[in-house]
């Protein structure tokens, strides 16, 4: 690739023209996790977390995340988003979290994805802890996208 998409020929920052570009059915499903003490998993197995239902909570507040993405990162165009899920696996470690994220339009859904994991996870934090402060949170990334010019990409396994 040549061509920085997102400057200018003065080098300026700019959001780039989608508009000549056909609409398109497109999906991005992105993941992340977040480790915690035994302690603190059994408490948002259990609903035994004093602020409440964590998962439901990260769960709406994925999906607002993911609504409001352009607003959080620059240059990344406001979406009429289809569809955002959010599915939580709880694991040994901790909470492992996955969004999908669907519309038909112009440009991709990614950033849509990894922010609705990233304010997901970092909502599990906020509501666990006072039961674990000691919460990791990694290994945010984009799992598979389809549509759009690129096609279908997926993640090496």
């Amino acid at each position: 690739m040549n061509e920085l998409t997102h400057l200018d020929s003065q080098g300026h920052a700019r959001m780039v023209d989608v508009g000549g570009k056909a609409e398109t059915q497109r999906v991005a499903i992105a993941s992340g996790q977040i480790a915690m003490s035994e302690q603190a998993l059994a408490a948002v197995r259990d609903g035994a977390v004093p602020k409440g239902d964590v998962l439901a909570a990260a769960r709406i507040a994925g999906i607002m995340a993911a609504k409001k993405t352009a607003e959080l990162i620059p240059l990344c165009h406001p979406l009429a988003l289809d569809a955002v899920t959010l599915d939580f696996t709880l694991t040994d470690a901790g909470v492992e979290v996955r969004a999908t994220a669907s519309l038909t339009g112009r440009t991709g859904v990614e950033m849509e994805a990894m922010t609705a994991v990233s304010i997901a996870l970092l909502t599990i934090y906020d509501m666990a802890k006072a039961v674990d402060k000691g919460m990791v949170i990694g290994g945010v990334r984009l799992l598979e996208k389809r549509g759009g010019k690129s096609g279908h990409w997926q993640a090496p396994a």
